[in-house]
């Protein structure tokens, strides 16, 4: 069973919830790492680390929700290794899988309703890194850039 991490600020507490009761029901292993309780006065870059600190200790992936999804994905990016990515819609989230394996996937409530929340979720989840030479490039150079700073 495919374990999947995922994590929420107050602005994306309630889609964090239908998203892993969603993925349960599709077979995956869901592990919230917080929040826990609705606080509208929570900062999502804790909740980002979080769930960074748990993909990069089990090579495994993770999903953030906030209302825009840029703040989670701007902070998971501060993480070494991760690759985190905002996707709107399926196609989206699945060429991030295929071309630059996404670990993270970051959505926005206030963008996404949460029927269409639910399929790009399922969809990145399925997906595979296609790891074409041309990709695997691409993200050793991410990699190299990754260890300058």
């Amino acid at each position: 069973m495919a374990v999947i991490y995922i994590g929420s600020d107050h602005g994306g507490f309630e889609l964090k919830r239908e998203l892993k009761r969603y993925l349960e029901m599709q077979g995956y292993r869901v592990i919230d790492v917080g929040a826990h309780k609705f606080d509208a006065g929570d900062d999502y870059p804790d909740y980002a680390k979080a769930l960074c600190k748990e993909v990069i200790a089990h090579k495994a992936v993770g999903i953030l929700a906030c209302k825009s999804g840029q703040g989670m994905s701007i902070a998971a990016n501060k993480v070494k290794g991760i690759r985190a990515v905002i996707a709107s819609d399926v196609r989206g989230a699945k060429l991030a899988k295929q071309h630059v394996n996404a670990n993270v996937l970051c959505i926005g409530s206030d963008l996404t309703r949460a029927e269409d929340a639910e399929r790009i979720a399922a969809a990145w989840a399925k997906e595979e890194f296609s790891g074409e030479e041309r990709h695997e490039r691409r993200l050793g150079k991410i990699a190299r850039i990754e260890e300058g700073y």
